[in-house]
């Protein structure tokens, strides 16, 4: 759905890329996924997990209100009644359709609005490189509320696969696999040595994603692939849900409660016939080709365990993503600094489901790593834990609150890399994403890898 390009430069995308582009194009997306729903089924809930479609759409333009008319344009509310409603820390997502919400109506209304004064303010405002303001510098809180946007975009699109009924979303099947995706090697070697983990100079990279900082890994070999559908079918069919020596103890424990069997919106046609899936409303045969979706940290750890491998820690997975060993560069994506385009990664909601495995050879890492970027989130063995010299900008409760108090584990598991859900201005190798364990309802994958020998130095 996306209709802008990134520039190569980072440090250029305020003057390269106009902000009204990223800020239409997230609207645009926001209202498509609206508009296909009657107002009954926008102030629904679909699941206790989920708000009600009409809560982020109110929710997306008091964000902006807050940042964009108030604190970058020095205005006055335009409805301060609304901030408690729409404040995400005050109210946990099973209680809002209690709230006395804006019905779906006023809240477009409120919307066009806000937006209009939004794009006054940026037609005025200077964002030059070496701005006083922070906030202002580079266009930085411009793209911050369009990422935000399609963040809560990314989420409807999740409450929409979790709604019952008719379908109401469509799009075109991605392409097939390319025709060397058969032959591709399972594993890729990521040699060892320092990195540059981190960003200081990407300006629309969040608080969360910096400073950059020196990270020294050992050699270790990744998945070329995300695991597909048949490969973790195999972990099924293995027994792989009723052996708890593949499970975290915890893990165990939520297979037993939440009766995990397989991953969610699966299902299976008789004791020992096809799998099905449940997709947007339709229902259809699982994909084999397809990385697997929908499946908890849990699921892919247990998966990791039984294929005698590991989930890739958060450092590994981005050194794989952005270092180039041949220059020493670490790059804004896997392929380099270009814009992320069709060949190079499933992003931007251009299809309702990953492609195939072995796709987008253009936009192949290094080390020949495929769709390390887009299609489906990839879950990674660590917590999700502030980097050295971190500093909460510009509010606290974008990371800081979510971080695990010092020397405590977290709660919380990172996912790296986008889904096909995803936008490409919410997506760059630095982009940390988290979420409990248990969570299935996002786009979520994974790939595993497992450790080098010093023989394996060299190799190719």
């Amino acid at each position: 759905m996306s209709e802008y390009t990134l520039p190569r430069d980072p440090a250029e995308l305020a003057d390269a890329l106009a902000p009204e582009a990223v800020l239409d194009a997230a609207r645009r997306r926001t209202l498509a996924l609206t508009d296909c729903l009657g107002d009954d089924e926008l102030m629904a809930q679909h699941s206790p997990l989920m708000s009600p479609l009409g809560w982020d759409l109110a929710h997306i333009g008091n964000q902006e209100e807050i940042w964009l008319v108030r604190r970058a344009g020095g205005r006055p509310p335009l409805r301060p009644d609304l901030d408690p409603l729409y404040d995400a820390f005050r109210h946990p997502r099973a209680d809002r359709p209690a709230l006395p919400l804006l019905k779906p109506g006023p809240a477009r209304r409120y919307l066009a609005e806000v937006r209009e004064a939004a794009l006054e303010i940026l037609e005025s405002t200077p964002r030059h490189a070496d701005s006083p303001d922070p906030l202002l510098r580079h266009g930085f809180v411009f793209g911050m509320i369009a990422q935000h946007e399609q963040q809560h975009d990314e989420t409807m699109l999740a409450t929409h696969q979790l709604r019952s009924g008719p379908p109401v979303l469509d799009a075109p099947p991605p392409p097939p696999a390319p025709a060397d995706a058969a032959g591709l090697p399972a594993e890729v070697l990521v040699p060892g040595g320092p990195f540059t983990m981190g960003t200081s100079t990407d300006p629309w990279a969040l608080d969360n994603e910096r400073p950059a900082h020196s990270v020294e890994l050992p050699p270790f070999w990744l998945d070329t692939v995300p695991v597909t559908n048949a490969a973790y079918q195999d972990f099924i069919d293995d027994g792989g849900y009723a052996d708890p020596r593949w499970w975290d103890p915890a893990g165990w424990e939520h297979r037993i409660r939440a009766d995990l069997s397989a991953p969610q919106f699966w299902q299976r046609d008789g004791a020992h016939g096809s799998w099905y899936r449940r997709r947007f409303g339709r229902t259809e045969p699982v994909p084999p080709d397809q990385p697997v979706l929908h499946v908890c940290w849990y699921e892919a750890d247990a998966y990791a365990r039984w294929a005698g491998r590991r989930l890739p820690t958060e450092a590994e997975w981005e050194k794989a993503a952005r270092h180039d060993p041949a220059t020493g560069r670490d790059t804004r994506y896997p392929w380099g600094d270009d814009s992320p385009e069709p060949d190079r990664a499933g992003l931007g909601q251009r299809h309702l489901q990953p492609a195939p495995a072995g796709s987008h050879p253009a936009g192949a890492a290094p080390s020949g790593a495929r769709q390390l970027l887009g299609d489906v989130w990839e879950w990674t063995a660590s917590g999700f834990t502030p980097y050295p010299g971190f500093t909460a900008f510009p509010y606290r409760e974008y990371s800081e609150v979510f971080f695990p108090a010092p020397g405590a584990p977290s709660p919380y598991k990172v996912l790296r890399g986008g889904s096909f859900a995803t936008d490409p201005v919410a997506c760059r190798s630095t982009f940390r994403n988290w979420d409990h364990p248990v969570r299935r309802q996002i786009f979520a994958g994974f790939r595993t890898c497992r450790d080098a020998v010093p023989a394996d130095e060299g190799r190719p």
